[in-house]
């Protein structure tokens, strides 16, 4: 797999392996894992910062091992589903951040090509986000959409 938005071939390497079950020494149950996870992530919380904390607070090595199920799709099933997905939100602070060094620093021609590879890979995300459901019909990206959706 290539990169978007550079004629280089990517980065590749190892990745951890999808454990069957959950190690023997974890004493959280399924259950304390799932209510700990929704808890979090009603306090406003992303999936990944849930994932994290539960990691390096609770002891528990992988969620998708000890509930057999992703974290989103763990999340989505406790009733806490984010309007919009983790890394387009993401995309969306970075873009936020990039027009406001780019209104005080209007020369700042390397950093206003990053501003627009980066709105063309939200407009590709959000495209595939599209045809997923994960998004409505009619999301379009927007400048100042996106200052609303961070903010």
């Amino acid at each position: 797999m290539s990169r978007i938005h550079s004629g280089r071939r990517g980065r590749s390497g190892s990745h951890r392996p999808y454990p069957v079950r959950s190690p023997e020494w974890v004493t959280a149950d399924a259950t304390e894992v799932t209510e700990e996870a929704v808890k979090l992530a009603k306090g406003g919380m992303g999936a990944a910062q849930v994932g994290a904390l539960l990691r390096d607070g609770s002891g528990v090595p992988s969620v998708r091992a000890l509930t057999s199920k992703r974290m989103t799709r763990l999340l989505a099933d406790g009733g806490v589903t984010p309007e919009l997905p983790d890394d387009l939100q993401a995309l969306l602070k970075r873009v936020v951040h990039l027009q406001r060094h780019l209104a005080q620093h209007p020369k700042d021609l390397s950093n206003r090509r990053g501003l627009a590879l980066m709105e063309s890979r939200i407009r590709r995300l959000a495209r595939y986000y599209r045809g997923r459901q994960r998004l409505p019909e009619g999301w379009r990206y927007t400048s100042a959409g996106a200052v609303l959706q961070v903010e």
